[in-house]
């Protein structure tokens, strides 16, 4: 009987014993996070933008208006000389800026330039210099100034505005104040209408801000 025909050599390693082969790990990709989308701005039509600035505008506009009413009401006020009585110091179309307020808190000094109601007619006003004040004995002498028998010094008034004329001796009431023009040549003052009462002084001049070269704080 003949042998069976031998069988082919196999490798251990490639004996199948039964077991299914191991699959390699697959590697997955972390999970996405979702960007929320930026929202929409909304486009500002030009009607709208024009709309919005001249409402600003306006209310710019407003409030410039009401804090101008209130400082002129109640704090200060812009003044401009007509005529020479006060020349050199001031001069004819000079703007002024005048503190209203100042003399609610204290009272009116010799050497204060002031704006006053004119007495002979409070509708208008007159720029002088406070001279004397209540209780004071005011004379003048060939053009000098005398207040309780003391010269006045008054270097402001040049020699071509000094007068030459007498005047007094006369007593300030109380409650009034003596006030002159710094061109005594030239200026309609208490020494032709008398002193005046302090509740026709304005306020005092600060500032002259017009001629802009002429600037100057007083």
């Amino acid at each position: 009987m003949p042998l069976p025909a031998a069988a082919d050599a196999v490798a251990p390693d490639a004996v199948d014993w039964g077991h299914a082969p191991v699959p390699e790990p697959v590697p997955v990709a972390p999970p996405m996070l979702a960007v929320p989308a930026a929202p929409a701005v909304p486009v500002e039509s030009p009607w709208r933008r024009f709309g919005n600035e001249a409402l600003a505008g306006l209310k710019t506009l407003v409030s410039a208006a009401v804090y101008a009413t209130l400082i002129v009401t109640f704090g200060f006020q812009v003044a401009r000389v007509d005529g020479l009585s006060m020349a050199p110091t001031l001069e004819d179309h000079d703007r002024l800026i005048v503190n209203k307020l100042v003399y609610e808190l204290s009272e009116p000094r010799p050497g204060d330039i002031v704006m006053l109601y004119y007495p002979l007619n409070p509708e208008k006003m007159f720029v002088k210099r406070v001279i004397a004040k209540e209780g004071d004995i005011v004379r003048i002498v060939d053009g000098h100034v005398y207040v309780n028998d003391a010269p006045v010094r008054d270097d402001y008034v040049t020699q071509e505005f000094r007068g030459h004329d007498d005047w007094g001796p006369q007593v300030v009431q109380q409650g009034y104040y003596f006030v002159m023009g710094d061109h005594r040549n030239n200026s309609s003052d208490s020494r032709a209408w008398g002193p005046v009462p302090k509740k026709y002084i304005v306020g005092k001049v600060k500032i002259r801000w017009w001629p802009l070269q002429d600037a100057r704080i007083f």
